[in-house]
């Protein structure tokens, strides 16, 4: 009688040890992944910056902003750029991610500013 429980004791005691060392090891999804560099924030950060360039070009071709305006907001993305270069070295993680979006939409609002304000000067 003693020999089914001993038996059976042991079972459970290995099953409890198996359960704590998988509940130890990380999980792959939900929010503890959401620091981790990924390679789709490093596609769309990568083409908004291509894209911001893209449109001050655009806007000095159309005559929208002038080429003083334009200087400016290039000097503002080529900084992004490399900000972006540094970063990108390891992949983004969420908060290099964020401070780049901040940036890249602080850089879209003054664009959007210049082409609007029709004085054709800076600022």
């Amino acid at each position: 009688m003693r020999k089914p429980i001993l038996i059976a004791a042991t079972a459970l005691i290995a099953a409890t040890g198996f359960g704590a060392a998988a509940s130890a090891q990380p999980m792959a999804y939900g929010h503890h992944n959401a620091g981790r560099p990924t390679p789709v924030r490093d596609a769309n950060i990568r083409n908004d910056i291509w894209q911001l360039n893209r449109n001050i070009d655009r806007a000095v071709a159309r005559r929208t902003i002038s080429n003083r305006e334009a200087t400016g907001l290039r000097r503002e993305s080529a900084q992004l750029q490399r900000l972006y270069t540094s970063y990108a070295r390891n992949g983004l993680t969420r908060a290099e991610t964020n401070t780049l979006r901040a940036r890249v939409d602080r850089v879209q609002y003054a664009l959007r500013a210049e082409r609007n304000d029709r004085d054709r000067r800076r600022g």
